[in-house]
């Protein structure tokens, strides 16, 4: 048997109030791969971020991680999947009154490091990860947007998770931080070789995500077909959300040579 997908959902649907949300939702998301989640507002894309959590369980159908399938499992025994996930979300989500230094500490505290030496390398480490070494002693409320988005990223890769989830990462943020967030992105896919669920509005970064990858020797990303890193495409995948079914599933090259109405009009 071959190796199983990291995140698998297999005819997951889920309704509120007699609304339904989800319907037969079935994708995977092999090892090192990112798969970018599209659709408009109210589609769904959050819901899926909040059952692979194991924060949402479905109605109906399963969601695996590694294989486990993670809604029979009671609360307790989902930490353990969980310490494997990092989430980044649209606000951030940071601790108004802890330092960047005490967020970024917080999930390390948590999972039991009492060695302050060692808890200081790390933080130190992952912030210079994310070009934000210099802010460790500031509050929050000092820090601009994109700033606290990437100690938002710097907070949810301490603890070295094989996947990542992002909720909107870059959405709010005017096109220069949109860029920096999304180097940080592509740095932390192509550097730690993490397995990426990324929802998004922006298709311009979706597209930058499939066909550019950073170079950690130059610091610097370049087109993925270059000659520098031996021409390798990331591996990436679309799924588009239409009134909480699957419409769109494939590859960038795909999408961008649909003829289909609605996802041309979706592209504009």
């Amino acid at each position: 048997m071959g190796t199983p997908p990291v995140i698998e959902l297999r005819e997951v649907s889920l309704a509120f109030d007699e609304k339904q949300i989800l319907s037969h939702i079935s994708f995977r998301i092999d090892l090192g791969e990112t798969l970018f989640l599209l659709g408009v507002a109210g589609s769904g894309k959050s819901i899926l971020l909040k059952l692979i959590l194991g924060l949402l369980k479905p109605d109906s159908g399963q969601v695996l991680v590694h294989g486990r399938d993670l809604t029979s499992l009671q609360e307790v025994d989902l930490d353990p999947f969980r310490k494997r996930m990092g989430i980044v979300f649209q606000e951030g989500a940071l601790f108004d009154s802890l330092s960047v230094y005490e967020n970024v500490a917080y999930r390390l505290r948590e999972a039991g490091f009492f060695d302050e030496e060692e808890i200081e390398r790390k933080v130190r480490q992952v912030l210079r990860f994310v070009d934000m070494e210099g802010a460790i002693d500031k509050m929050p409320s000092e820090l601009s947007g994109g700033m606290r988005r990437r100690v938002s990223i710097a907070r949810a890769i301490i603890s070295e998770p094989e996947i990542m989830l992002y909720d909107s990462p870059t959405a709010g943020l005017d096109p220069v931080t949109g860029h920096t967030i999304t180097v940080q992105i592509a740095k932390l896919r192509d550097v730690h070789h993490v397995t990426s669920l990324l929802v998004t509005h922006q298709l311009q970064d979706a597209y930058f995500l499939s066909n550019y990858v950073f170079l950690e020797g130059k610091e610097a990303l370049v087109p993925a077909l270059s000659v520098d890193h031996g021409g390798a495409r990331p591996l990436t995948r679309f799924l588009l959300l239409r009134d909480g079914s699957i419409y769109f599933q494939g590859t960038p090259q795909e999408l961008a040579g649909t003829h289909d109405p609605y996802l041309l009009k979706y592209l504009a």
